[in-house]
């Protein structure tokens, strides 16, 4: 039986590209010589936001070409839009492709304006503008959900910058439809408190309370990304340092995770979900039986304020993605180990990593070691209970 037909295959991480009027198109005509647009500089097109700060070049965002062939990161990096395959960027081609794929659903992510909206929240200082450039790409990507009958599913950013800003803008996707937020991991980067203050209690409330999952993507954040051009050797050849630097950066979400459980956030909101996106699952097991020691060890008091073991909350608070790992051998095993419920199945389309052109043949030896009811859950089951799809 092919993956395809053992349940709706959602795909919970995926990267859709901003095409280039997305956010000219919409504003207000007093602003849209300040939202973020594309222009030439030194003769090649590059993202341009507020008084001409300068994003970077307005690249495809991704690594497969319009052709279908599949190139190294490093090789590809600057090419844009016209260069990548139209589904990276255009909703009606990616949808053919997901069906040519036998994916049901996909899970959307930003690029041009950080994975996290951190671009934004770093390069512009007029608080109007910051907020009308979160809703402007919101709104956009909640037509897209709309449009597709919700086999996207966008995970719309936040203004992290303003904690009572972020509760005003969960509360506002939650009524056009969306299915979670998407939350950069370090908001001090932008002014704010970091997560662990209570402060941040408003959000979680109301995402408790909406059944909106908080979502946490690997380089979501400037601290993050700052990482991971310094992991790798300088005299490494240009494709070998992104394989470093990606590999560990992986590993920035076990931040998250360990400081959401001590911070207590879920004693205090049990019922509220987090979601570590394309970080892996195989560092899981150890860094919570790590936790659990280095708590014991070192912070007797503050464990004993926490009503259970840490390690005990991420399967009931957290969920992870995956797409290449085999553990050996014994994915089942390690499967368990982090919960077969928190488990979901990735491609990260059209990203580096991606597993194109044919996703679930790539993955369907490892896939028929797991039970059955593993296999479901993990290639669908669990996204769809989550997204309510």
């Amino acid at each position: 039986m092919k993956l395809s037909e053992v349940t709706r295959v959602i795909d919970a991480d995926t990267h859709m590209t901003e095409v280039h009027d997305l956010f000219t198109a919409r504003a207000p005509r007093e602003y849209i010589d300040l939202v973020p647009r594309v222009i030439e500089v030194d003769g090649k097109p590059h993202w341009i936001i507020g008084d001409k700060v300068d994003l970077g070049p307005a690249r495809g965002g991704g690594v497969v070409d319009r052709e279908g062939n599949k190139f190294p990161f490093e090789e590809c990096k600057l090419n844009g839009i016209d260069w990548v395959h139209p589904a990276a960027w255009d909703p009606k081609t990616r949808l053919a492709l997901m069906d040519e794929c036998g994916v049901y659903a996909q899970v959307l992510y930003p690029n041009a304006i950080g994975i996290g909206g951190q671009a934004i929240a770093g390069n512009v200082d007029d608080p109007t503008l910051r907020r009308l450039c979160v809703e402007i790409y919101n709104d956009y990507m909640a037509e897209v959900q709309a449009d597709s009958g919700n086999r996207f599913l966008p995970m719309p950013v936040l203004p992290a910058w303003d904690i009572d800003e972020c509760v005003r803008e969960a509360q506002r996707v939650a009524g056009l439809g969306m299915r979670g937020v998407n939350m950069t991991a370090h908001p001090d980067d932008s002014g704010s408190p970091d997560l662990a203050d209570r402060r941040w209690d408003a959000l979680w409330e109301v995402c408790e309370d909406l059944n909106l999952p908080v979502h946490f993507h690997i380089g979501a954040s400037l601290t993050s990304l700052a990482f991971y051009g310094k992991y790798f050797w300088a005299s490494q050849h240009q494709n070998v340092r992104p394989a470093i630097g990606g590999s560990m950066l992986f590993l920035s979400n076990a931040q998250v995770v360990i400081n959401s459980i001590v911070a207590g956030i879920f004693d205090r909101y049990p019922a509220l979900q987090m979601v570590s996106v394309e970080s892996g699952i195989g560092w899981i097991p150890f860094i919570l039986e790590t936790l659990d020691y280095e708590m014991s060890e070192n912070a007797p008091q503050q464990l004993a304020e926490l009503t259970r073991k840490p390690s005990e909350y991420f399967k009931t608070n957290w969920h992870a993605t995956f797409w290449f790992e085999e553990n050996g051998g014994d994915l089942q095993y390690l499967i368990d180990k982090v919960g077969e419920e928190r488990v979901m199945f990735e491609t990260d389309f059209p990203h580096p990593t991606c597993m194109y052109p044919d996703p679930l043949s790539t993955v369907e030896a490892r896939m028929s070691t797991l039970r059955p009811e593993t296999q479901r859950k993990v290639l669908g089951e669990n996204a769809a209970t989550l997204y309510r799809i």
